[in-house]
């Protein structure tokens, strides 16, 4: 049995990227191969509460990086999959060095803006200290390889085909544009509105919430803007409606890692217009949607699809069967493989080597402008991280930490 502790959450609610993706993996993993420790506030998704060897930690309003470094300590998983950059991440890896712990540590890169600059630090943490570095897409991967000296493997994001599937092909009046995604200035909402502004006999419906929305409804009211809707956050079921009432998604961020958006769209047979400067698989150019590489050819890839229906049609059609390669079955597969292989190797380390960083991953800090302070951001990270308290007292003082559902036949 192999054990995988992931500081991601299995609400059903919840759409954050990272635990749409952990969430889809840990469903499918085999039960009787693989435990899963994972954290929850709310509801549980219903496919994960029903998997035995799973365990779910209650996530509280505060007091939380404690009581999870308890769990983590009793535990001493095989795996350490999906870090984030918080705090909490940082005392793992502060564990994992000074109690030695074999285990392993899976950093998944899906994040946008590495391909120039200094990397976050945190990023850089993850990556100089993981035994495997993963990337969600062929760009990503080619990314971190060329800083790290690595080969960094690629495995695909897929599409939870419960909610985003092709609608019938019944006739509706009127063209429909649609957003989805957040508010934040990298995403460039605003563009859809001065789009909108240009197109007044077509619906715009923008999809998400965000610290620019205020912005984006005044410019709504500046530009008269009568066609445009803001539909707020929706839940997965809501969204995949939407995708099936428009007939073109318009995503004009420039700053992205592999956005699961794309994906979620293009399963729904919806034509898709968006930059190219991430490369995203999800969007074949010229047969499933129109990628740009400046904000005017954006505007006239959508131009070009809301006059020409025929073109709609046939981009709508290729979606779909293209979207079939990123299937979560066959994308678990991949991550099982890869987690018996790291446990496998991380086992067979002698005990005097666990808890070291991956030697060539460190590397970075001296690949990319600014290298003195990422390798003095290496070489403190663990020490001005780590826990204030020593595990010892830490598991005498904590409570066992509530526990929303476990199932497990032997009782774990």
């Amino acid at each position: 049995m192999i054990s995988v502790f992931t500081p991601s959450f299995a609400d059903e609610a919840n759409t954050n990227a990272q635990n749409l993706t952990v969430k889809e993996v840990v469903c499918r993993l085999d039960p009787e191969r693989f435990r899963v420790i994972m954290f929850a506030e709310g509801s549980v998704d219903n496919r994960i509460a029903a998997r035995p060897n799973t365990k779910i930690l209650k996530w509280r309003s505060h007091g939380n990086t404690l009581r999870m470094l308890a769990s983590f300590l009793r535990e001493s998983p095989d795996i350490y999959f999906f870090p984030r950059e918080g705090p909490f991440d940082a005392a793992v890896l502060a564990i994992r060095r000074l109690a030695r712990f074999r285990t392993a540590f899976i950093t998944y890169i899906v994040s946008g803006g590495l391909d120039h600059g200094e990397l976050r630090p945190t990023i850089a943490r993850n990556i100089a200290h993981s035994d495997v570095i993963v990337a969600n897409s062929r760009y990503l991967s080619s990314i971190i390889g060329r800083r790290t000296g690595s080969k960094v493997p690629t495995i695909y994001d897929g599409v939870d085909r419960r909610y985003y599937y092709p609608g019938s092909a019944a006739e509706h009046t009127g063209l429909v544009v649609l957003y989805a995604g957040s508010f934040r200035p990298y995403k460039r909402v605003p563009l859809v509105i001065r789009q909108a502004a240009l197109w007044p006999r077509v619906e715009f419906r923008i999809a998400g919430t965000g610290e620019e929305e205020g912005k984006c409804r005044i410019l709504t009211r500046e530009l008269g803007c009568k066609n445009v809707r803001f539909l707020g956050h929706l839940p997965q079921f809501e969204l995949g409606e939407q995708m099936r009432a428009a007939d073109v998604f318009f995503f004009p961020s420039i700053l992205e890692g592999h956005p699961q958006v794309l994906a979620q769209a293009s399963a729904c047979g919806l034509p898709c217009v968006a930059m190219n400067s991430y490369q995203p698989e999800f969007v074949a150019h010229g047969r499933t949607g129109l990628l740009a590489n400046t904000e005017a050819e954006l505007g006239k890839n959508l131009s070009v699809l809301l006059k020409n229906a025929e073109l709609r049609r046939s981009m709508s059609h290729a979606a779909v069967p293209h979207m079939q390669q990123f299937d979560w079955n066959h994308i678990t597969v991949e991550w099982q493989k890869l987690f018996e292989r790291v446990t496998d190797n991380r086992r067979a380390l002698p005990a005097q080597n666990s808890g070291k960083e991956n030697r060539s991953c460190r590397e970075i800090g001296r690949q990319q402008p600014g290298a003195p302070a990422a390798e003095l951001a290496f070489a403190k990270w663990p020490e001005s991280s780590a826990p204030s308290i020593s595990p010892e007292k830490m598991l005498a003082a904590e409570k066992a930490p509530e526990e929303l559902k476990v199932l497990n036949a032997s009782g774990m």
